[in-house]
């Protein structure tokens, strides 16, 4: 197998705030659909076999000038959503999510901790590698899912600062062979070996 994951953090989107869009429906804003719009060249070298996303509006937003200039269709997954935090919107969530990165195993009422989503992530990227052994897939997705996905492929210097710093939009690379996933994207020497399959 030698198959390319290519995540794609959503451009930028519209701030949650009480009383605004969902996380299923908030939107990328004007200069989040501009740079979704200039991610179609910057990934022009990737022929997908796949393309992928969340099912959350800005991260599909993100994806779907790509799409439809490989001429293809966006799948949602589920399993691609970004972190069930269990947090409303609020202006100290960072102290929240330092918090949550510092005691990863641990999840609030009803929600998912840091951990499972790392097993979550890793397992449906996987399983998409696996579908596409000698392809391209290309996944709109999410910060703290791409951080967490990285994490449970054995990236562990990647914590808190790193996922407040990354960029948005942002492309990471796994590389699935059958013997590890090699890993490369802003942050990152490039590539990086990681994790035996």
């Amino acid at each position: 197998m030698r198959a390319d994951v290519i995540l794609v953090r959503h451009a930028r989107s519209v701030i949650p705030r009480p009383g605004g869009p969902d996380e299923f429906h908030r939107p990328l804003t004007e200069e989040g659909m501009a740079q979704a719009e200039r991610l179609v060249a910057e990934l022009a070298w990737v022929t997908p076999s796949l393309v992928a996303s969340s099912p959350y509006l800005r991260a599909i937003q993100t994806i779907e000038p790509f799409a439809r200039a490989a001429d293809m269709p966006v799948r949602t997954e589920h399993d691609l959503r970004e972190w069930d935090s269990g947090l409303e919107p609020a202006p100290d969530y960072a102290r929240h999510y330092a918090e949550s990165w510092s005691a990863p195993d641990v999840a609030r009422a009803g929600a998912e901790s840091l951990s499972q989503l790392s097993r979550r992530a890793t397992a449906i990227l996987t399983s998409l590698a696996e579908q596409h052994p000698d392809g391209s897939v290309v996944i709109g997705s999410h910060g703290t899912f791409v951080a967490r996905a990285l994490v449970g492929f054995g990236l562990h210097t990647v914590d808190w600062p790193f996922s407040r710093a990354m960029p948005m939009p942002a492309i990471y690379r796994l590389r699935f062979t059958d013997h590890e996933v090699q890993v490369s994207g802003p942050g990152l020497p490039n590539p990086e070996p990681e994790a035996k399959q």
